[in-house]
Formats: C-alpha cells, structure tokens, sequence
C-alpha cells in the first residue's frame, strides 16, 4: 500500500463548504487503494484572530501559553475535516502533533522537530482508517506543546512523509505552484512546473510563503518529491526534487520579504558587546541572519558589525528590540521598515556578472543597499521598503523575463 501525505492550507479550509470538497478529495484518494494521512492548518484566519484575541490581555504574551492557544486551531480543523470523512463512509481519525510522535527542541514559537516517532500513525493506517493531523504542532522533550512557526503544517507534512517513506508529499494551497516572482506583484511572473529542493529553500529563506524552508530540507533528506498544487483547480503544479548536475542555468526566481529591520553596531558594541547581542537574541528567540563583523586586531575603535532581522516572524519584536538596543551599550544602530529583494537560482554567483547587475538596478532606482549576502544559490539585498516594488519589479524584468530560462529536468 503506497502511502500519501496530503497538506491543506488555511484558505483549503476555510469554511464548511471547503471542509466537505477537502474531504471528498480525500476519500477519492484513499479509494484509489492508497494510505492517506491528511495535515490541516487552521481555518482560515483563526490563527491570526487568536494572536488578536491574546493581545486584548497582552501585548507581549507569554510565549508558552500562545503555543497552548494557537494549537487549538489546527485540532479544530482535524476534528472537523475526520467528522466530514465519517459522514461520507470512509473512517478516519483526527490527532494531534504529540499524538503523531512529532517531538520537537523547547523552543515556543519556532521550536524545530529533532523526532518523528509515528507509530500510532501507522497502527491507524493498519486499521484502515484516514489520518487527520493538526499541522503546526508538536511536543517538546520536557512535554510542552510546541509550534513550528511560519509554515509550521508544511514542515509537519513532509517530516510525517519522511518517518512514514510515503511515496509523495502533496502540499495544496490557493496557488497551483510556486512562481518566479509572486504573481500579486509581478503580472508577468512565470509558473516553475519544475525546482530544486536547494533553490526551493533559498526562497523559502528569503520570503516566498508557498512552502517552508525546514520542510524542503526533511524532504531533501528523505528524497521525497514534494507536489505544491492548488487546493481546488486541478492542472498544473510544481514539483520540488533533487536537480540533476547542470551548468549554471540563470535565475529562477526574484522573491522579496517585507518587515526587515537592519542592525548596525560598531566600536565597543562589537568587541565587548557581541556576545550579548547574541545573547539577547536568543533570549527572545529572535532569527538573526546575514550576521557579519570586522574586528581588526586590537583596534576597537575600527570594530564593527551587523545583522538582519525579519520582525514579521517575532511575535514580540519591541521585546526583541528593546533587548538589542540594551545589550549595544547606546552603540548599536536599528533601522526598520526595509525589505529585501533576493535572486534565486543554481550558479548565479559563479562569477560577479549577477551581483553588479542587481547593484546596478538599485542604483538607478535610487535605491538605498543596507546589506548584501550570496550563497550559492542566492543574493540578497536589503533596501528600503518604499523602493522594493519597483526592484522586484525591474529585476524580475531584467534576470527572468529577459534572461535565460532554467531548462526543465528532462532536458538536462
């Protein structure tokens, strides 16, 4: 019996209408002689009316006891979704994160899974019956419940596909795959029918909301193809999987994050400060990155660094930032309001042809650069947020519309 992880987004479950439709697909598939386990996310907006709700008491609340209140929204749709399925004849079972084995570090808010243990998953299956999993959610070693962060039902999809050696991984959504820039700001972006699980991480990394970057990489480690489809409009879809070797093959995608803040700090901040920096970023679990200093031998005065932060992602960024500003002894710059417009592709940084055209484009567009970082995959750069529509814009127009397009696996 192959087995089938199917993962259905807030807008794929947004109200009883869509939870029926969900659930005929599904019993369509478990019919087809398949084992079939489903991960929901919360309907709809729950999970931002639930942070909204917790903010009537608290504008920083405790990060424990969010997890408690956000979780419940994922269990919700699961229980729904499993009464959907018994209404139309097939049995099914809803559980939760820690019921499915799924352990994770302690880390509220944005704890990583170190385990799936999915043996109840597979006594289910056994059974016969359709597996219905509250996505977003796991349980600590210290048996704390947990969430994922940002994405979190797509990590748990494809780390259930991989503890389960499913034959694929279909992440449904509103969107029938993943696109070379998002269509909402680029008319002329272009559907990728075809990508790399390395090019797929970097945009996830860089913003791009289709799939989370932690669940590429438990794919990646598994093999498993992850099949990124519209909820709703069959036809067409991305598969994400291993690329063959291949030369250099251009961009394929532009991606812009929103909700950037750039940290500068320099003299004593750096050479005695650092580490408290760090430290306080860890305290309120703040992902830091593009984290680079100088430190010149013995001369503080010439000591200097910097980091980017996506306050998007922090739940309780003045907390964050008031622990940043402490910890930089009136020595440490922050500058909000930014975003990043970054280049995604296999190569592109082979040489510097790439970074001097994106410079260049900024330039002519007045645009300020704060910080730029590559990767072997990627080059990003943090501007202001006033100029980063036209940036996506000019270079998506510039290294995709007008550049090499990659070719598609079977040509390689």
């Amino acid at each position: 019996m192959a087995i089938i992880v199917q993962k259905y987004g807030g807008s794929s479950v947004a109200d009883a209408a869509r939870i029926r439709e969900v659930a005929r697909k599904v019993v369509a598939c478990k019919a087809e002689g398949n084992g079939v386990v489903v991960v929901v996310s919360a309907m709809g907006k729950t999970t931002n009316e639930l942070i909204a709700l917790a903010r009537e008491f608290s504008q920083t609340p405790p990060r424990r006891e969010l997890d408690m209140l956000l979780t419940a929204g994922e269990r919700i749709t699961s229980a729904l979704l499993s009464i959907a399925i018994a209404e139309l004849g097939s049995e099914a079972v809803s559980l939760t994160g820690s019921q499915c084995g799924i352990l994770t570090n302690d880390r509220h808010s944005d704890a990583r899974i170190i385990e799936v243990r999915p043996i109840r998953v597979e006594d289910e299956l056994a059974a016969g019956r359709i597996v219905i999993v509250a996505g977003f959610q796991g349980m600590s070693y210290k048996r704390e419940i947990t969430t994922l962060g940002r994405g979190g039902s797509d990590t748990t999809a494809v780390a259930l596909a991989a503890a389960l050696s499913a034959e694929r991984c279909e992440i449904y959504s509103d969107v029938d795959g993943v696109y070379s820039a998002d269509p909402r700001e680029v008319k002329a972006a272009r559907h990728l029918p075809e990508i790399s699980y390395q090019e797929m991480q970097e945009m996830a990394a860089a913003g791009a909301k289709v799939l989370n970057a932690q669940a590429v990489e438990f794919a990646k480690r598994a093999g498993i193809a992850i099949y990124a489809r519209a909820s709703f409009a069959p036809g067409r879809e991305t598969v994400v999987r291993r690329d063959a070797p291949a030369e250099p093959h251009g961009v394929a995608a532009v991606v812009t994050e929103r909700g950037v803040a750039w940290v500068r700090f320099m003299g004593r901040a750096v050479t005695e400060g650092c580490l408290d920096i760090l430290e306080a970023a860890e305290r309120t679990i703040t992902p830091v990155k593009e984290l680079r200093f100088q430190w010149p031998g013995a001369e503080v005065s010439w000591a200097r660094g910097s980091f980017v932060v996506s306050t998007s992602l922090i739940p309780d960024w003045e907390r964050a930032r008031a622990a940043f500003l402490e910890a930089g002894r009136g020595e440490l710059e922050i500058v909000e309001g930014l975003g990043a417009v970054s280049l995604i592709g296999v190569g592109i940084n082979r040489d510097t042809r790439n970074v001097q055209k994106a410079v260049r484009i900024l330039r002519e567009l007045n645009a300020p650069i704060f910080s730029l970082s590559t990767s072997g995959f990627r080059i990003s750069l943090v501007t202001d947020g006033a100029h980063l529509e036209a940036a996506v814009r000019e270079m998506h127009a510039a290294f995709v519309e007008n550049g090499v397009a990659p070719p598609s696996f079977t040509d390689l």
